[in-house]
């Protein structure tokens, strides 16, 4: 394979970059990427990441996957401020291959000058049937780019399997191979700074932004979570109106210096969270008062099934029914909290859920009068859920 020269060492640029021109003459280089993220949200995610300026040029429905380009600030304002995504790494090479020596060649025709001085590792996923495994792949790809290097620069690089300066993802899925460079590093960007407690089934914090965008919540509408566990809905909820960015170190950063400027916004919001057992209140107490919104959520304690009030959005992540041993548990859960949710809607309110138990609150919601509006798919873990919203 032809070398690709010229790889922009600030950040890992893919070989397929263009420049952009605009009206008053100047260029500006436009980088292609590539983003994982909750399998089912990829409308979502791909609306998000418009929103940034950039531009989606194909997305992977139900794989958890989308492809787009923009200018290189985007790195650090996807990975600080994207609520939907989980992981975003440019885009250095797509293209197919049959099997490992495809692999290795295509791997050592890049260039890999942004790795000098700087430790890196393979991480790398296979999705679908091969005769070698996602180990042989690392294998493969990681000799790739030490040849490359040493036949370029006449130096071998440093392999960092723990802790390394530059993470290169090589992923096999079916025939299609991508290499990128992961600019958000082994952390997933769900995983946020402000968590200093953490329920036992805790919600995944970019599925309740997903599902916070889903409900189209709107800033001057009240909002509650009345199963909120340690209190991620409410949480971001705030983080994302008043534009708090993800406060954690970033892989791109050992790439590339950027300023992280941003400005807070002090709206005061309609949030709540309630939460049945005191020890997880408590918990969302804490968490709220770390993400510095604690100000603007109202915690309190109480029974989802007993919830009194009216509020414009219901949105929760209820129990699945995976530690309830009677099974008969769940069901008179639903179906008391479907009745008391409707209660508590008027005929603009949405209520929104995330369950696996999709077919029971289905059902529940139907006897308790509750239209559903919308339902996805959503893969959460190794669970196969569902997001439904339901309006009276």
């Amino acid at each position: 394979m032809k070398r690709v020269q010229n790889l922009l060492v600030a950040v890992g640029l893919s070989p397929n970059y263009h420049r952009r021109t605009y009206p008053s003459g100047k260029k500006s280089l436009v980088v292609r990427f590539y983003a994982t993220l909750t399998p089912g949200l990829e409308d979502v995610a791909a609306k998000e990441v418009e929103s940034f300026g950039c531009k989606v040029e194909e997305i992977r429905e139900r794989r958890g996957r989308i492809f787009f380009s923009g200018e290189k600030s985007a790195i650090p304002l996807l990975n600080h401020f994207s609520r939907t995504l989980e992981r975003l790494n440019v885009l250095l090479l797509r293209c197919e291959v049959e099997g490992l020596d495809d692999i290795y060649a295509a791997v050592k025709g890049l260039d890999f000058s942004f790795v000098k001085g700087k430790s890196f590792a393979i991480r790398s996923l296979r999705v679908g049937e091969h005769d070698f495994t996602s180990m042989d792949i690392a294998r493969v790809a990681g000799q790739a780019v030490i040849d490359s290097f040493m036949e370029s620069y006449g130096e071998r690089l440093k392999v960092n399997l723990n802790q390394p300066d530059v993470i290169i993802r090589v992923e096999l899925v079916d025939s299609e191979l991508f290499v990128g460079v992961d600019t958000t590093g082994d952390d997933a960007m769900h995983k946020r700074w402000w968590r200093v407690y953490n329920h036992p089934a805790h919600l995944n914090a970019a599925i309740a932004c997903g599902m916070l965008r889903i409900a189209d919540w709107k800033v001057d509408e009240s909002l509650i979570d009345p199963m909120c566990g340690s209190g991620t809905i409410p949480i971001e909820a705030a983080l994302m109106v008043r534009n708090v960015p993800n406060l954690r170190d970033f892989a791109y950063k050992k790439l590339c210096e950027w300023e992280l400027a941003f400005e807070p916004n002090e709206v005061r919001l309609k949030l709540y969270g309630m939460e049945k057992f005191r020890k997880h209140l408590v918990g969302a107490i804490r968490n709220a008062v770390n993400a510095g919104v604690a100000d603007t959520i109202e915690f309190r304690q109480g029974d989802a099934t007993e919830m009194t009030g009216e509020y414009d959005v219901i949105i929760t992540n209820p129990p699945y029914g995976l530690r309830i041993h009677r099974k008969g548990a769940i069901e008179r859960l639903y179906h008391s909290f479907a009745r008391a949710a409707k209660r508590c809607m008027n005929q603009n309110s949405r209520l929104v859920i995330i369950t696996a138990e999709h077919r029971v609150f289905a059902n529940a919601a139907e006897e308790a009068g509750l239209q559903c509006t919308h339902e996805r798919f959503v893969k959460y873990g190794g669970l196969l859920t569902k997001i439904m919203v339901f309006m009276i």
